[in-house]
């Protein structure tokens, strides 16, 4: 499963920017991966994982602005397609779910 987090914040002010790079810097922690600008993507176990991952982001969310989040399996995520521009592969080098028997 695939969780697509979309959101459109305010940064007119310094709080708002300041809020918008809390929330941003949230999301790479977590482990999402931005496929566009304000588009973010994270893989997912199950859905008891995703529903855990979609609380914890209600409760980082700022106050203003928009947050959406879909949840897709890796078939649908697997049919989008590319119009224009190109896909950027991007490799992780990351362990930390690395299990060692």
């Amino acid at each position: 499963m695939r969780i697509l987090l979309f959101f459109d914040l305010p940064v007119e002010t310094t709080v708002e920017k300041r809020a918008y790079r809390h929330f941003r810097k949230y999301l790479v922690q977590e482990g999402f991966i931005m496929l566009q600008q304000s588009v973010y993507s994270k893989l997912v176990l199950n859905g008891t994982t995703a529903n855990l991952l979609k609380n914890r982001i209600k409760k980082a969310c700022p106050t203003k602005g928009l947050v959406q989040v879909l949840t897709i399996t890796e078939k649908q995520y697997a049919n989008i397609d590319l119009m224009v521009g190109f896909q950027q592969d991007k490799v992780l080098d990351d362990d930390s779910r690395l299990t060692i028997i």
